[in-house]
């Protein structure tokens, strides 16, 4: 690779996603950042160029600045992980990509664990190095980061040195801690990256995730990468994500650098190489990730009763064609309607929600009120129809609603940190047929 490669601007949405193209191999990969990234100040740096390098000798290496960093369009709002899926989904059409592997490193895992699940005719296997399903911590994530210890050591950190290099050019790398050189360009590659307002809100973004629930769905070949001295991340998130994927490949390197182009680049490679180039193309997917969405219309039998079939008929074509162009509006899609009811389905939750409430604000034009229920899981294809536990569940969420009330389930309301949304929490309910207690939050 001589000089830096050509940037070009993918659009997603509203949104320019800045990205770069590099080697030409047989396998599509796609590296997924962590906090932040700037293409052409990381390539400057001689470790980070040599990562890539070694990455791109083996496939067509495709890399993007994350919205909100780097030399993507700046935002006034904290993405979400449904939003960063649109932004790899628009790079991968952008570069003519049917089918990658995704590398997530740190807090570029989560999203990918997502993006797998979520689309798996999309990916062809998953690598995670230094990631994790939780940050936070939790008395079923121990090894996860306490509040006091998330407020001392990363938000007031970024507050009063962000642009000093401390966290490039220190803690993310410990065994250059000391090199002056290195964290000079460590300064400059924070300030570029992102100003202090973006990583704060980028770091509020990653303790509010939870993906955990979604690891026993993804279906791709997976590979779980991680140091055993990493300090940012304790090897226990990784160890984690092994146990909890269906055959993943888990490999525990030396070294304590996050950084996954600094330390021995070779052996990190060296595994990702050996693992991509063994993988076969498997057979279609027969599960997906998908978030359902149940409404009805609250007194349906009774107001039937009460107009007759010909006006009900004809308000309950009006509610259909309202119902239909929200679902156009938050790209929903619709799987069945029986009666008075829809189900659809959405390939990112926060678009269920806001789907959900515009739903519910618009047949009040009808001077009637739906209850809606949402839920994220793994669901069956069965040809254009979905099944399965999660599509159960999304209908036993529906049944709890009041009327005018979309609930979710807490599965929904974790994957969905940084959208903007409010939820009411409606406490621990029994859902007939699903096994143990689900709390159940309202959309606000």
């Amino acid at each position: 690779m001589t000089g830096i490669p050509e940037t070009r601007y993918a659009r997603s949405g509203d949104v320019h996603i800045a990205y770069q193209v590099i080697g030409s191999g047989p396998l599509d990969v796609v590296l997924v950042p962590g906090f932040i990234t700037h293409l052409d100040i990381q390539l400057e740096n001689a470790w980070c160029r040599r990562f890539v390098e070694r990455l791109a000798s083996f496939c067509r290496l495709i890399l993007f600045d994350k919205r909100g960093t780097g030399l993507s369009d700046r935002l006034s709002a904290i993405p979400t992980l449904e939003e960063r899926m649109d932004d790899v989904r628009a790079v991968l059409d952008a570069v003519g990509s049917r089918q990658a592997t995704l590398v997530g490193y740190s807090e570029g895992g989560p999203m990918c664990v997502l993006f797998s699940a979520t689309y798996p005719e999309r990916t062809s296997a998953l690598v995670l190095y230094a990631s994790y399903g939780r940050l936070a911590w939790a008395p079923d994530n121990a090894w996860g980061w306490t509040e006091e210890e998330w407020e001392e050591n990363r938000i007031k950190r970024v507050k009063e040195m962000w642009g000093q290099g401390y966290f490039y050019g220190g803690v993310f790398a410990p065994s250059f801690a000391d090199n002056a050189e290195f964290k000079s360009w460590a300064g400059r590659f924070e300030r570029g990256a992102a100003s202090p307002g973006a990583a704060l809100a980028i770091c509020q973004m990653n303790i509010e995730i939870d993906v955990r629930h979604v690891l026993p769905t993804i279906s791709v070949p997976t590979l779980v990468l991680h140091r055993i001295g990493d300090r940012v991340i304790k090897i226990e998130h990784g160890r984690y994500l092994a146990q909890h994927i269906q055959g993943a490949k888990h490999v525990e390197l030396a070294g304590d650098d996050h950084l996954p182009w600094l330390g021995d680049i070779d052996a990190l490679c060296d595994e990702i190489q050996a693992f991509l180039t063994g993988v076969r193309s498997g057979p279609e997917p027969d599960r997906v990730l998908a978030t359902v969405l149940f409404t009805d219309i609250v007194g349906a039998t009774r107001r039937a009763a009460e107009m007759g079939d010909r006006a009900w008929k004809e308000l309950l074509s009006q509610h259909h064609f309202i119902v239909r162009q929200q679902l156009e509006r938050y790209r929903g899609r619709e799987i069945d309607t029986a009666g008075d009811g829809f189900f659809a389905t959405f390939d990112g939750p926060a678009r269920a929600a806001r789907c959900g409430r515009a739903i519910a604000e618009a047949v009040k034009t009808l001077n009637i009120q739906i209850r809606a229920g949402i839920h994220t899981g793994e669901c069956e294809v069965m040809g254009q129809k979905l099944g399965g536990i999660a599509v159960h569940i999304g209908a036993r969420v529906m049944s709890y609603a009041a009327p005018d009330e979309v609930l979710v389930s807490s599965t929904v309301k974790d994957l969905v940190a940084g959208s903007g949304l409010r939820f009411e929490s409606r406490g621990a309910h029994v859902l007939k047929g699903v096994p143990g207690e689900w709390n159940l939050y309202a959309a606000a």
